[in-house]
């Protein structure tokens, strides 16, 4: 197969066969493509895009790439993937509540990246929390508890990892078929039965539109289709953040409520409409889990399975305490009209609660919490949120931030 003419082909608008695009993700993976030559191919597709077949094709290329899961026959293996938002904290509450109904659920999730946040940040922030599973241990304790909760291991989707490390540094990361096939290879190679994606648009997403969201959960039904699964999508605004809470430790915590049938009322609602997709099971029956305490108890049981102590839930505030934590006062009286995620997500990468590219830690315990919702009264002098900070500076800077991110009208 000669690449050169492959590349022009695709920079030409032609289609390319599903065994050319095979081929091609095998020989880069392996290292027999280079770099320079992937780059060039990534960026005919970011030009010229993919049918619903070449998307089809290039996720299931990628899916092989490595290891997949192997399932029993028996309860149905259901997952949750969201396209990134900002206080988004839903696969906490989501994954522990569907094995609670009876399904497998082996999530395999990232780390956060620019203002979104990563699932596996979060829970890295409990103590002794284990994300780097083999696939066999993950197996094991599917079997064991129903759920797992984890990273993408050396052997699962190479050919993703490689790629995705090159969009990012070429330009090529916004393309409809690359993010496609970029998370369906991830979620398909978890070998499901259903899938559920909550697809984020507005100022604290990657999609800005409503109908840039359209157009990429399409994109993903379609590859679903064409692999035999069954992909539902939820579109959801990311113009205010999840819940009142935006950092690693203090998501954490308000998950925590939800699990114990509290929390933030967006938060449950959204938990619920993702859940009742995959689950099975009535709105009603979930509902009654995340009351009950069955889905904080599971919670628990994952924590222990992966090397945390479940003690440690309670304290979490104190395990993580930020040297300065301080209110906000609202400057006036009035009515909240906009809490602007976008910003608020940059803020919160500016304290340290994300990273700017992969390589960065994270600060566990920086961030806000007791946000304001919008359309929600407040008075001045009331608090907006609190601010948690490492250093004075870091401080001023959020609450200059917050001060953009939040309107208020007068009565």
């Amino acid at each position: 197969m000669h690449i050169p003419t492959l590349i022009s082909r695709k920079r030409d608008g032609e289609e390319l066969g599903s065994r050319e695009i095979g081929k091609l993700i095998a020989a880069y993976t392996s290292g027999e493509v280079p770099d320079y030559q992937m780059s060039a191919f990534a960026m005919a597709v970011f030009f010229k895009g993919m049918t619903a077949a070449e998307t089809a094709a290039l996720t299931h290329a990628m899916m092989e790439s490595g290891d997949c899961f192997e399932h029993p026959a028996g309860s149905p293996v259901v997952d949750k993937h969201s396209t990134g938002g900002i206080g988004d904290k839903v696969s906490l509450v989501l994954a522990p509540l569907v094995a609670c109904a009876g399904c497998r659920v082996p999530m395999v999730s990232g780390r956060g990246l620019g203002i979104t946040g990563g699932t596996l940040d979060k829970l890295e922030s409990i103590p002794g929390f284990n994300v780097h599973l083999t696939l066999g241990q993950a197996a094991a304790q599917l079997g064991k508890i129903g759920v797992a909760m984890m990273g993408q291991t050396e052997r699962f989707c190479p050919a993703d990892r490689k790629l995705y490390a090159l969009r990012d540094v070429t330009g090529t990361v916004p393309s409809i078929p690359l993010i496609t096939a970029s998370i369906m290879s991830k979620k398909l190679a978890e070998s499901l039965d259903r899938l559920v994606l909550d697809v984020k648009f507005g100022s604290g997403a990657f999609m800005q539109t409503k109908h840039e969201a359209e157009t990429l959960a399409a994109s993903m039904v379609a590859v679903g289709s064409e692999m035999g699964v069954e992909v539902f999508t939820v579109l959801n605004p990311m113009t205010e953040p999840t819940g009142r809470t935006v950092g690693n430790a203090l998501e954490v915590i308000e998950a925590l409520e939800c699990l114990e049938g509290g929390g933030p009322a967006d938060l449950r609602a959204l938990v619920l409409d993702l859940a009742e997709k995959i689950a099975a099971v009535p709105r009603q029956t979930l509902e009654e889990r995340l009351d009950d305490g069955s889905a904080r108890r599971k919670f628990d049981e994952i924590v222990a399975a992966q090397g945390g102590n479940p003690a440690d839930l309670p304290r979490m505030a104190e395990i993580h305490k930020a040297p300065i934590i301080r209110e906000v006062p609202a400057p006036t009286t009035g009515q909240v009209k906009k809490v602007d995620a976008g910003l608020i997500g940059q803020a919160a990468l500016q304290l340290g609660a994300g990273r700017a590219k992969a390589s960065d830690g994270v600060d566990f315990a920086v961030g806000f919490d007791r946000l304001v919702k919008t359309g929600e009264s407040i008075h001045a002098g009331h608090p907006l949120c609190r601010i948690h900070a490492r250093t004075k500076t870091d401080f001023d800077m959020a609450e200059a931030m917050l001060g953009k991110a939040v309107r208020i009208t007068t009565h």
